[in-house]
């Protein structure tokens, strides 16, 4: 069996190491650099603590226990920088902490483990004005740019090919089937091709022949200069929760700040959906430094050493799309998954294998369907 896989960041590299595991012949593709889009531009959260009772729960969860064996198995240098860190979740008004406890037992209903305490235990720097916080033991992170990379290289000790620098112009068709792509270097055919490109999704489908309705949305991050760790756990305002499901297109920005294995603070976090305009604003950068600061005040005698930003790729009902797509024999996809691919891409690549090789699946396959209830009024059949 002959598989493209269309993009190099987290989720392409994750589902070319397992299909090139199980014996297909795997060629990666990207138009640019592998890691160089959104995968780079992240911070590598691998989180449950943002996630309600649900579909992206269970694909989480299942995706923590891949990464808990993949750090293992990944290279060691450069290490890809596992930490088990834990998330603390903070509340700073007496709605948000109602909120917090709501959704914090709705989560333990569905095993995650998630605790009330006093944050100054964990944290004695945060704010002493807060209302409620909640402990997350299972969040973790890894560097996402060399985790992108570590999974690249695992995918081509298993003989998968890696070729940076192609670009998918168009569908090599064959008896109504997708046989192949059209590319910048020539045309590739294959069995069957996996667009895992992330918020190009979209155009890369289109370019195939089907609609997909994945959108870039924007997000930046300020980097502090190094110094002696002060914050131990990811750490975050309730506020965040709700922007990542809001369906507003305009700029929202929650504090979400944690250190690195380098000694730098990652401040985050802003979500707008402006189509791919790049440029870092002021008033992002403004609006994340002050409520950063809200939560830890020693912040602002801290220098700020750069930022950077990253598209995310925006599904509308908030749900990675995996699997074959009906309208298109030969076409899977891979993407979606907003703000949320560091994490789900170990199970995400072992659901698609799951169902492209016909094997039982770990997980429900269909809230990820392309043609669920959900995201129907979404897709048109074909352009």
């Amino acid at each position: 069996m002959r598989v493209v896989v269309v993009g190099a960041g987290i989720v392409g590299a994750a589902v070319a190491r397992e299909l090139a595991g199980a014996g297909v012949t795997v060629t990666v593709l990207d138009r640019a650099a592998s890691a160089g889009g959104t995968s780079a531009a992240g911070e590598g959260n691998l989180l449950v603590s943002d996630k309600g009772p649900g579909p992206e729960l269970v694909l989480a969860q299942r995706s923590l226990t891949l990464w808990q064996s993949l750090r293992d198995e990944l290279p060691d240098f450069p290490s890809v920088e596992y930490e088990a860190k834990g998330g603390l979740v903070v509340a700073t008004t007496t709605a948000g902490a109602a909120g917090l406890r709501r959704f914090a037992e709705s989560q333990r209903g569905a095993g995650v483990l998630a605790e009330e305490v006093d944050p100054h235990d964990l944290e004695p720097d945060l704010t002493r004005d807060y209302t409620a916080a909640f402990h997350y033991p299972q969040d973790a992170q890894v560097q996402p740019a060399i985790a992108t990379e570590a999974l690249l290289a695992a995918a081509r000790r298993r003989g998968a090919e890696v070729r940076q620098g192609v670009e998918v112009l168009g569908p090599i068709s064959l008896h109504g089937r997708l046989a192949g792509v059209r590319t910048s270097a020539g045309d590739l055919h294959a069995d069957h091709v996996v667009v895992a490109a992330g918020p190009w999704s979209g155009e890369v489908s289109s370019r195939l022949g089907v609609m997909l309705p994945v959108r870039p949305r924007r997000g930046t991050i300020l980097v502090t200069t190094r110094m002696p760790q002060r914050i131990r756990h990811k750490v975050y305002d309730a506020d965040y929760v709700g922007a990542v499901g809001s369906d507003d297109a305009a700029l929202q920005t929650s504090s979400v700040v944690e250190s690195t294995a380098s000694g730098t603070v990652l401040i985050g976090s802003s979500r707008e959906r402006r189509g791919f305009d790049g440029r870092i604003e002021a008033r992002v950068l403004s609006a994340l430094a002050a409520k950063a600061m809200v939560l830890f005040p020693f912040l602002a005698d801290v220098a700020v050493m750069r930022a950077y930003g990253g598209f995310r790729p925006y599904v509308p009902d908030h749900l990675p799309v995996i699997g074959p797509d009906p309208r298109l024999a030969g076409l899977w996809h891979a993407t979606g998954h907003e703000g949320a691919g560091i994490v789900l891409s170990a199970a995400t690549a072992e659901l698609l294998a799951d169902l492209l090789l016909g094997r039982e699946t770990h997980v429900p396959s269909s809230p990820f369907a392309v043609e669920r209830p959900t995201l129907a009024s979404h897709l048109a059949s074909s352009v």
